[in-house]
């Protein structure tokens, strides 16, 4: 079993869940467990569902979680099927849902798994285990597809430079490793000494996006969860970068009723609702002594909204 992982925020987790929390919690994105075993403590009268969509994150999480018994259960799905999986289950409304996105320690720090460029391993990138890997990506897709994927999500300036690259090189050969890949998304776009993240970081970055569809799926995800949950309950999510919170914080608005349509826009589109409070203004993000001790935190960014009475 890897070493338990303190997950980010889980102070702050407990702080702005926990109040709500006593009925059924909702873990959508498991991992390990960690915030899990925080909300059970918390909350001795609660039960809980974890959701992973990672079938080695589901057998660690229930040994992490096996000591609360029956109050717990964890299952082997994607977030974005939770109404499904509530009903599925026979579940009541939960009083608190948590979705920590991105990778878990288990994913990044498994060799095998090739979400990191800090170790050679196969180029894959799934989540699940199923579907077209990252090195299925880059052997497959166009050039210009490459360039999308590179500049939508990962902000990669040099986003067509390193597409070409991509494309001309496997015509020699294919790229099936993560060393592979890295060293030529560096020979690109260069290793300066100011830059305070690797240079394969934003292509990685998309490249894992792109094979999970962690976009869509958090975009399906934020509606029908707020849907599920009992009035005055609450939905907080995580994200880890710019692109997450982006979809997060528009969401959360439009679900309070307000118009996030562009300016230019003639007429509203985006449909807003009259669902919840949005009770974080601006996002929560870790202390300096979390960050400190965990640097992996120091993107993390959490928004939290209370469904209303009513709604």
């Amino acid at each position: 079993m890897p070493e338990v992982h303190i997950p980010v925020l889980t102070t702050e987790v407990v702080e702005w869940l926990g109040p709500v929390a006593d009925g059924l919690i909702v873990d959508a994105t498991v991992g390990l467990g960690g915030h899990a075993a925080a909300l059970l403590e918390a909350a001795p009268g609660s039960r809980l569902l974890g959701v992973d969509r990672d079938p080695e994150a589901v057998a660690e999480a229930r040994r992490r979680l096996e000591p609360y018994g029956r109050r717990v259960t964890v299952v082997n799905r994607t977030f974005d099927r939770l109404p499904e999986l509530l009903s599925e289950l026979d579940l009541p409304a939960p009083s608190a849902i948590l979705a920590d996105l991105g990778c878990s320690s288990l994913q990044l720090d498994s060799q095998r798994r090739g979400f990191s460029f800090s170790a050679d391993g196969p180029l894959d990138m799934r989540m699940g285990g199923d579907g077209p890997t990252a090195a299925d990506l880059v052997n497959t897709a166009d050039e210009e597809e490459l360039v999308t994927v590179f500049w939508r999500y990962g902000e990669e300036r040099r986003s067509r430079a390193v597409a070409h690259a991509v494309v001309r090189r496997r015509a020699e050969r294919p790229l099936t490793t993560t060393s592979e890949l890295s060293d030529l998304v560096e020979r690109v776009v260069g290793r300066r000494s100011e830059r305070r993240i690797h240079p394969a970081t934003r292509v990685f970055q998309a490249l894992r996006i792109a094979v999970n569809d962690e976009l869509g799926q958090l975009e399906r995800f934020l509606e029908p969860a707020v849907r599920s949950l009992r009035p005055r309950g609450r939905l907080a999510v995580i994200s880890f970068h710019s692109l997450e919170d982006r979809i997060v914080k528009h969401g959360f608005a439009r679900l309070q009723g307000r118009c996030t349509c562009p300016p230019d826009f003639p007429e509203c589109r985006c449909a807003p609702l009259d669902l919840v409070t949005v009770l974080t203004p601006g996002p929560v993000r870790p202390s300096d002594a979390e960050i400190e001790a965990n640097p992996r935190s120091r993107s993390a960014r959490m928004r939290v909204v209370e469904r209303r009475e009513g709604s």
